[in-house]
């Protein structure tokens, strides 16, 4: 069982930036970045394999994707943040597949919360 932490989250006036974190407790081949609003259905930003990296068009131009060396550590930078963008975020992980659509993924973090006022 994969075991996924986030870390990062927090409190931010528009415009700020904040970066995110998501240890896996082992590699694993694709992980990716989802947030939930309330009241939504939860959405994919981004997912990274290899050296492939991918990101959603809402976040394109004011987030990036990373991963550290290991390929065991996911990374979010999340710059000029609006507030539409407050949202629970959440890593996931899956051996076999790499998409934007949550049920895609095996292993999922308990989320980190982001919220962005104006």
């Amino acid at each position: 069982q994969v075991q996924l932490v986030e870390s990062g989250g927090g409190s931010v006036q528009a415009g700020g930036s904040l970066r995110l974190s998501c240890v896996a407790s082992e590699f694993i081949w694709c992980m990716g970045w989802f947030r939930q609003a309330p009241g939504k259905e939860r959405g994919g930003l981004g997912d990274i394999y290899s050296d492939n990296s991918f990101l959603g068009d809402s976040v394109k131009g004011r987030f990036t994707i990373s991963q550290d060396s290991a390929r065991k550590t996911l990374y979010l930078q999340m710059n000029n943040l609006k507030p539409d963008d407050t949202a629970m975020y959440y890593c996931a992980a899956d051996p076999l597949r790499c998409s934007l659509s949550p049920g895609n993924y095996k292993f999922w973090g308990q989320g980190t919360q982001v919220t962005v006022s104006s």
